[in-house]
């Protein structure tokens, strides 16, 4: 997910929330995470990891750091947010051969670590979350402040973020500035909880659906082609709104099979035994490329 907004508008926050709504790790996940974690001399005493994990590097951070390796192999942030949430803020910040690096894991779950002696392969099957704003000073498309760049120092900052990445990246979101009722309104405390139950029941839904089909997977994100086109079932409205999509918008074949991916994603949130319609057309606008007011 990658979240567009000015200063100071929660970009943070949000991020770093988001691990409250996501189910517990199973047994089988909590071991894997336990092992890259005692890989990198990091297991906190000597106990099994229950929770997961949320990394969050610096932008001045180098690809080793990140992506794993040095002289000694070691397992980097990738890794160690394998099965929980990495969360880069300030995204166009980070150095330009780092964020192409993202582009393996983020298809294949794993990173490959080729040094003279051999190949190492790490776990690297994490939610990206990313944060950045707008244009160099923040505020292009704000409603309070006027932004103060050019209309090429906005374009040259948005484009630091590669196509090919951005194909890799399901949800952009916009986050607008909080207005002074927002900020100063009662919370619903309970709706964590809530978010939480529902997610909780999608991924039932989802393994189970996985296990009848005899796929090793544990969420929609990890479904290849061939299982998309196996075991997504789409309405007929559905159907004929997806071959327009494809036809008129020029996305790629990856696009095109993440979104199906979402909109399964949204309809199994819903208990809906089908992708209608709506969760299509829902799971296409989070997909297309949409800057504050560009």
């Amino acid at each position: 997910m990658l979240m567009i907004g000015p200063p100071g508008s929660g970009k943070t926050m949000l991020a770093q929330s988001l691990l409250s709504i996501l189910p517990p790790l199973d047994t089988e996940e909590s071991i894997t995470v336990t092992q890259i974690y005692s890989a990198a001399g990091l297991l906190p005493h000597n106990h099994i990891i229950q929770e997961r994990p949320f990394r969050s590097p610096h932008h001045t951070a180098s690809s080793v750091s990140v992506i794993g390796g040095g002289q000694n192999p070691r397992p980097g942030e990738v890794s160690l947010a394998h099965s929980g949430l990495l969360f880069l803020d300030e995204m166009p910040e980070f150095r330009r051969d780092l964020l192409e690096a993202l582009r393996q894991p983020l298809e294949n779950g794993t990173v490959h670590i080729a040094r003279a002696k051999g190949t190492l392969t790490f776990p690297a099957r994490f939610s990206l979350i990313g944060a950045m704003n707008p244009c160099p000073c923040g505020y292009f498309g704000d409603t309070v402040k006027e932004c103060t760049c050019g209309a090429f120092e906005v374009a040259r900052y948005q484009r630091k973020i590669s196509g090919p990445l951005l194909d890799r990246i399901d949800l952009h979101i916009n986050v607008p500035r909080l207005n002074k009722d927002d900020l100063i309104k009662k919370g619903d405390h309970t709706l964590r909880e809530t978010l939480k139950k529902q997610i909780t029941q999608a991924r039932t839904l989802q393994k189970d659906r996985f296990n009848r089909a005899s796929i090793k997977a544990l969420t929609n994100s990890e479904l290849s082609s061939r299982h998309i086109e196996a075991l997504i079932k789409l309405s007929p409205h559905a159907k004929n709104l997806g071959e327009k999509l494809f036809s008129h918008s020029n996305m790629s074949a990856r696009a095109y099979f993440r979104i199906m991916k979402i909109a399964q994603t949204i309809a199994d949130l819903e208990k809906s035994e089908t992708v209608e319609e709506n969760h299509l057309a829902e799971a296409f606008q989070y997909k297309t490329k949409n800057f504050l007011n560009a």
